[in-house]
């Protein structure tokens, strides 16, 4: 999971390198701090499945961002959190 969790705080950070529209780019930089904390910090599950949740919830806000390449960096993110949430 710790691997999972460095490459979705990766695709968040990657995000903040691209020319992202403003209200997108709100959003992704909330989402970004909670995924790099996430994979900073050793968390009980509990906790970090509300992160995860807190993230998805962020990314939800985001339709699109204006750039390409950070639009796949946002599917990519959300798969990751797809795949760490429970069913």
């Amino acid at each position: 999971m710790d691997e999972q969790l460095d490459a979705l705080a990766e695709h968040l950070q990657a995000t903040a390198e691209r020319p992202v529209e403003r209200t997108a780019s709100r959003w992704l930089g909330e989402a970004e701090a909670v995924a790099v904390d996430l994979a900073e910090s050793d968390l009980n599950p509990s906790v970090r499945q509300d992160r995860l949740s807190k993230v998805e919830h962020l990314l939800d806000n985001v339709e699109e961002t204006g750039d390409e390449q950070a639009d796949e960096h946002v599917a990519a993110a959300r798969e990751i959190v797809a795949a760490l949430r429970p069913s």
